[in-house]
């Protein structure tokens, strides 16, 4: 890289630092530090969820699948946009009636009392740091192929960056430098695509070039793997932490119902354009690692100047996702898991200085977890496996039915996990098939016959003691 492309680079990361420090200046409450005081537009609304959802598997991730296996991965891929689209319709709108809700955690203590609270917490706490460590991976994989520092290098350095904004600044600084780094991606990832198909030779030398079967909807796949990665990404980031927390930073329901759908049909557009770049990795650069696709073509296609901003680009959306994700675990622990183990009520600027001091330890637990996985789409399907086969079926069934069931929703958990490990661990996968859909099937099984089997009154036992806690709380 020249000059010009270092001042970009730099550049970048001076602008989210301002941002952190700026933002870190207004926070005066924890219901700033969580959900930006719910003041979030539908615009800022929609160009956060598009920046967090479009991370390293999106980016890194989907030009390296489809390099190896053709337009099969982004096809599987495009669960989420549907997931988002699904959900904008029908679930954000009510998410966003409940009354004080920061967290998932707390819409599952509303339905299935403090015992769902906490195992959501947990669950919540484990996927997001798995996610996390994902995006250091795809850091350090980006920063080593275009910079040549070395990936762990690479990682402290992205990572670094992410731990302090994040941990200052709260949502608030996430959701601000996360329209930084969308109109980033926005502009310069479209670029990227026309340079690379002017460098070989255009659209129609591209499809001859590439095998056919890279175009088929299946490619080499087999049925259930094509079945088993779509439901995974399907249900593995619906209703996610940092996503759910977007829905509670907004104005209204009309605010987040938009944010949602608009950032789902955004998603469509991005997995071609980064699915495009691994097939002409493909063709010009055959033989490379499978993630080292797209920081491939960012190094040696594209001229001075449009480098850097590449380069600050792609870090912009990794970092997105990875901030989005770093303050949602800091939120979930403190909302969630703490009030469990703490014995005396803590004032709001000790709560405050709490979720700073969780942020930096769940990010450097985040670094060591990115270390030790193989590659960025494992480091998302192991965390997926927490959430899908566990908490999906009864937070949806809650929100959209309004059921109250201890029973249903915690049986619904402890089958869907212990499904998912013995067809993955054990089983080791029959048929290709990802643990998580034999896991969402029995988790949604358990779920129904523990309601039919769970009295009328212990349904009302469980509402009247939730609301009684609410109530003493000041939430309802």
């Amino acid at each position: 890289m020249g000059i010009v492309d270092w001042i970009f680079v730099v550049g970048y990361f001076t602008i989210i630092g301002i941002i952190g420090y700026q933002t870190s200046k207004r926070i005066q409450t924890v219901k700033d530090y969580n959900v930006a005081g719910e003041k979030v537009t539908w615009t800022i609304l929609f160009a956060s969820l598009a920046a967090s959802v479009l991370g390293g598997g999106a980016s890194t991730g989907m030009a390296g699948n489809v390099y190896k296996d053709g337009y099969v991965f982004m096809f599987a891929f495009c669960a989420y946009g549907i997931a988002s689209v699904l959900i904008g319709y029908f679930i954000a709108p009510r998410l966003k009636t409940y009354k004080g809700a920061q967290t998932v955690g707390d819409i599952m203590e509303r339905h299935y009392g403090k015992k769902a609270k906490l195992v959501t917490g947990i669950l919540s706490v484990g996927l997001c740091t798995g996610i996390i460590g994902g995006q250091a991976l795809a850091l350090g994989t980006m920063l080593n192929v275009i910079l040549d520092i070395p990936p762990i290098v690479g990682i402290l350095i992205g990572m670094g960056s992410v731990i302090l904004y994040t941990s200052f600044g709260g949502v608030m600084a996430v959701i601000q430098t996360d329209v930084v780094q969308f109109v980033l991606l926005g502009v310069i990832l479209p670029l990227s695509l026309i340079i690379g198909l002017f460098a070989v030779g255009g659209t129609e030398t591209l499809i001859e070039k590439i095998p056919d079967v890279h175009f088929t909807l299946l490619g080499n796949w087999e049925l259930a793997t094509f079945i088993g990665l779509f439901v995974t990404f399907l249900l593995g980031e619906a209703l996610i932490p940092p996503y759910t927390q977007r829905v509670f930073s907004s104005k209204d329901p009309e605010t987040a119902r938009k944010g949602y759908i608009i950032s789902g049909f955004f998603s469509f557009g991005f997995f071609f354009i980064t699915g495009s770049l691994g097939l002409i990795a493909y063709v010009l650069f055959p033989g490379i690692q499978t993630d080292n696709a797209l920081p491939t073509i960012v190094k040696e296609l594209l001229p001075v100047g449009v480098t850097g901003l590449a380069v600050a680009a792609l870090l912009a959306v990794i970092m997105s996702t990875a901030s989005s994700f770093l303050n949602a675990t800091t939120v979930s622990f403190m909302r969630d898991i703490y009030p469990f183990l703490r014995r005396t009520k803590i004032s709001d600027k000790q709560e405050l200085f709490m979720g700073r001091v969780l942020t930096v330890v769940v990010g450097v637990a985040s670094l060591i977890f990115a270390i030790n996985v193989p590659s960025i789409i494992a480091a998302l399907e192991y965390s997926y496996y927490l959430w899908a086969p566990t908490i999906v079926c009864p937070l949806v069934m809650g929100i959209m039915w309004q059921i109250r069931s201890a029973a249903a929703g915690i049986c619904s958990i402890i089958v869907g996990a212990v499904i998912t490990l013995v067809w993955t661990f054990a089983l080791h996968e029959p048929f290709g098939l990802s643990g998580v859909v034999p896991g969402f099937i029995a988790n949604a099984i358990a779920f129904f016959i523990a309601l039919s089997l769970t009295k009328n009154n212990e349904a009302k036992k469980t509402a009247n003691k939730v609301d009684k806690e609410l109530i003493e709380n000041d939430v309802i």
